[in-house]
């Protein structure tokens, strides 16, 4: 008993200071930003006014127009990424342990600087943008994309372009875990490609579909960064996001707007993964 309760102990001591660590900088910080969206400011005359903070952003419209186009790319964005990254992964699924070099030409625009995935979207699309350039050469008006209704439909391509290799790696791995016997033995009994699909591979690749959708839905909320660079502050309104609200409050010292606000988009994202669990784990049920 006194052995396993050193290696116990030792464990314990091994997991210390990242334990530390995730409490001092990031559940200490979260509570602090829940109580702060219930107080009238941060000073020491501050008051607790309950959820007028909530009430106040309700009714604020660049909140509801932030709110609006987050929720509208995540529901355009995520079912893409999902459908694409899936798709390419049959289709690369019998190459995938052959050439080690695939993996890195997915990764490169995942890993790609923010600063680089910007510069390409600027090469393409600026005012002088080589796009911009092939119209003025078949004698067509030039057009200020990021300041359009085109904008969205950029930056959902520039988030398809930059985080769909990473998700096809995850649906890849679970892909080649599958065995290779269970699809020739329902070849055995007649099935084909689709029924092989719906009854092999859809099954086993629940839990894999899942990460897929969490990374996927972290990384909708990072692309903010390119985002915030090609526009500023104040981009168009078709792009104004619920990060630049919160960004915006917190150069403004509005903070009780912008712990509501962060509050608000906490529970969004719970509640899109606890769907997405909940789904997943009926599925395989």
């Amino acid at each position: 008993m006194r052995k396993y309760a050193k290696k116990d102990r030792d464990g314990y001591l091994l997991v210390l200071p990242m334990m530390l660590g995730c409490l001092m900088f990031y559940v200490i910080p979260f509570f602090m930003v829940v109580w702060y969206s219930f107080q009238s400011g941060m000073s020491r005359r501050s008051s607790f006014v309950g959820f007028d903070n909530y009430v106040k952003l309700i009714n604020n419209d660049m909140f509801l127009l932030a709110a609006k186009n987050t929720l509208f790319f995540l529901l355009l964005g995520l079912p893409l990424i999902l459908v694409l990254s899936y798709a390419i992964a049959l289709m690369l699924k019998n190459q995938a342990n052959r050439h080690e070099m695939l993996k890195s030409v997915l990764l490169f625009p995942y890993i790609m600087p923010v600063v680089g995935s910007v510069v390409l979207v600027d090469l393409l699309f600026a005012n002088t943008g080589l796009l911009n350039q092939w119209l003025n050469f078949w004698g067509l008006a030039s057009k200020n994309w990021m300041e359009s209704s085109w904008s969205f439909a950029i930056v959902i391509l520039l988030y398809l372009w930059k985080n769909t290799g990473y998700s096809v790696i995850l649906l890849l791995s679970g892909l080649v875990a599958i065995p290779d016997r269970q699809y020739d033995y329902a070849e055995l009994d007649g099935a084909g490609g689709l029924q092989k699909f719906i009854y092999i591979t859809m099954p086993q690749m629940w839990h894999s579909v899942f990460f897929a959708l969490l990374f996927s839905l972290v990384n909708a909320f990072k692309c903010f960064r390119e985002i915030f660079l090609i526009g500023g502050k104040y981009p168009g309104t078709d792009i104004y996001m619920l990060q630049h609200f919160i960004n915006n409050n917190f150069e403004s010292l509005n903070f009780s707007q912008l712990s509501a606000a962060s509050v608000i988009l906490f529970i969004v994202i719970v509640i899109v993964a606890g769907i997405a669990y909940k789904w997943v784990g009926t599925k395989e049920a």
